[in-house]
């Protein structure tokens, strides 16, 4: 199947150009996960690489199990969505000088193409129900469960450690400070509750 070329003409191709076009997605991130954990410095962000891509695999796995499932033989189609954001990746990657800000690029850049696979597995998910693919749901749905957490996973990494290193900011500087300006206004509270409480009792004894 190829773009504007009038091949599906129904809603069965157009789930099975939809896999076909994650599984040239999945096989194309299996083969660029090594560059960006090679660029990583971060040692977190190296191990999340790595085992997101080992999850990258399993999950090429279940959908050679979908296409079984579905009486098809497992391929992929040109993607030129995810071949471009893995373009933009190394173009980036590349562009960066300083290792601290590279992987706060790189961490950008994988969730990007998170957010294209949870996009592409949430629509087909939906389209199997609805074709009466039951069967082949919870396999897309494991697939979609890792690319989820996977996203949590570097958010995380990036808000609590990465970015702030990149920006020059100390990692806990921002908590630091809230957590101070908290306990002045809870001082500030418990003074006046205290004033409150003593005025009561010579009002009460007068």
């Amino acid at each position: 199947m190829g773009l504007f070329t009038k091949d599906i003409k129904s809603m069965e191709d157009l789930f099975l150009h939809g896999l076909q076009d994650v599984y040239y997605a999945e096989n194309q991130i299996v083969k660029s996960l090594p560059s960006m954990i090679d660029k990583a410095t971060n040692r977190q962000l190296s191990a999340a690489l790595r085992a997101h891509l080992r999850e990258t695999e399993q999950q090429v796995s279940r959908l050679d199990q979908v296409f079984a499932k579905l009486g098809q033989d497992p391929k992929g189609t040109d993607c030129p969505a995810i071949d471009g954001l893995i373009k933009e990746a190394d173009g980036v990657a590349g562009e960066v000088d300083d290792e601290k800000v590279l992987d706060a690029a790189i961490i950008g850049s994988t969730q990007a193409i998170e957010h294209y696979e949870i996009s592409r597995y949430g629509t087909l998910i939906a389209w199997a129900k609805e074709l009466g693919h039951g069967n082949v749901a919870p396999l897309l749905n494991a697939n979609l469960k890792e690319e989820k957490a996977a996203d949590r996973k570097l958010n995380g990494l990036a808000e609590g450690k990465v970015n702030p290193k990149a920006s020059g900011r100390r990692v806990g500087t921002t908590r630091t400070k809230r957590t101070a300006s908290t306990r002045r206004k809870t001082a500030k509270t418990g003074t006046r509750a205290t004033k409150k409480a003593g005025a009561r009792k010579r009002s009460s004894a007068i």
